[in-house]
């Protein structure tokens, strides 16, 4: 996660150095922009207890997926922005943690984060470097949740295969960022997002569990002004 970061703050910094000189164009009212790139989704989660019967603080911890990205931003002023981002579902793996922690994976499941935002961009539209803060919401929609061998063992041994379910979720997203013309129409991006977001898995047999994701989003992209 430190290179996804380490790298994209390179690759602006020097795309900045380039253009220094240049004559940045304008990000205003009016404007449309369309971005492609990358977007790393690393949830940060603190889980509950699995529900009895279970050993005592049974939790999960969830992994990181990374996807591509296309992001659509309507400048509504000089300053203030929509931005709407479109993507493929992310594929979280399901991990032991707390009292199960080194069981393997015992799961996954396919999260489509639905997201929307009001974003406030400082300094001129003309600024070749433009930072810029953002607000919205995300409602999380989880489907294909699969279960594996271990969950089986773990949950139910000797019985049919245990799946379980996610509860779909409305979180609060916030965001900030920074934009770096490379000429009049093309530029680069670079934004970090946290997501706040609960959510339920409820078992096939019958047990439940309160997961915290509270997701961090880094997303680097190239994108074109119209």
């Amino acid at each position: 996660m430190k290179l996804h970061i380490q790298s994209a703050v390179k690759m602006l910094a020097v795309a900045a150095a380039m253009t220094v000189a240049a004559s940045a164009s304008a990000q205003s009212a009016g404007q449309w922009t369309v971005k492609a790139g990358l977007n790393v989704i690393t949830p940060k989660v603190e889980s509950g207890d699995l529900s009895a019967p279970a050993l005592p603080h049974t939790k999960a911890a969830v992994g990181t997926d990374t996807e591509p990205v296309l992001i659509i931003t309507y400048s509504l002023t000089d300053h203030i922005s929509l931005e709407l981002p479109l993507g493929l579902p992310y594929e979280h793996n399901l991990y032991g943690a707390g009292a199960i922690e080194g069981t393997g994976m015992l799961g996954s499941s396919k999260v489509l984060p639905v997201t929307g935002l009001v974003q406030y961009r400082f300094l001129s539209p003309t600024a070749t470097l433009r930072p810029y803060v953002g607000v919205g919401a995300t409602y999380a929609v989880f489907t294909k949740t699969t279960g594996s061998a271990q969950l089986t063992a773990l949950l139910d041994v000797g019985g049919p295969p245990a799946t379980f379910k996610l509860d779909n979720k409305l979180g609060a997203t916030l965001q900030a960022g920074v934009a770096v013309a490379l000429n009049e129409k093309w530029f680069m991006d670079l934004s970090v997002t946290k997501t706040y977001l609960k959510t339920k898995a409820t078992f096939s047999t019958g047990q439940t569990q309160d997961l915290k994701f509270d997701p961090l989003g880094v997303s680097f992209g190239v994108g074109y002004k119209f």
